[in-house]
């Protein structure tokens, strides 16, 4: 028996399991629900469960994302240290290769990931 068109797969996390909330204070996500899921919409991947550091922060801001910056127009809050944010997934690979990749919570970071980032190298900066 077919799905009907609109029940969608179980969003799924880089061991394959069901994929963890990430956070909802500050609520994140590129779909605002807590989850790093994706669509069609989402051209940039929000899909990295990442811990924000002072020093990520300051890398983003220099790469011209100032995630710091309350934009209440866009309910955001502006980030801390120690914020949970779905960040761009190259994003996070371009802050690897800087030496300023944050964080991430596996658990909460989409399997989509793995098309650019090896999930060894995830593992170094798991927080779970």
């Amino acid at each position: 028996m077919n799905k009907p068109f609109f029940e969608r797969e179980p969003e799924l996390n880089v061991f394959g399991e069901p994929l963890q909330l990430c956070s909802v204070n500050p609520l994140t996500g590129f779909f605002r629900n807590g989850n790093c899921i994706t669509g069609p919409l989402d051209e940039g991947r929000h899909t990295v469960c990442a811990v924000m550091s002072d020093a990520f922060l300051a890398f983003s801001k220099s790469r011209g994302n100032d995630l710091t910056t309350p934009m209440p127009e866009y309910a955001f809050p502006g980030l801390r240290a120690g914020d949970r944010w779905c960040l761009v997934a190259l994003r996070w690979v371009e802050a690897l290769e800087a030496g300023m990749a944050p964080q991430v919570v596996l658990g909460a970071t989409h399997q989509s990931v793995l098309k650019y980032v090896e999930i060894d190298v995830l593992r170094k900066y798991a927080v779970d």
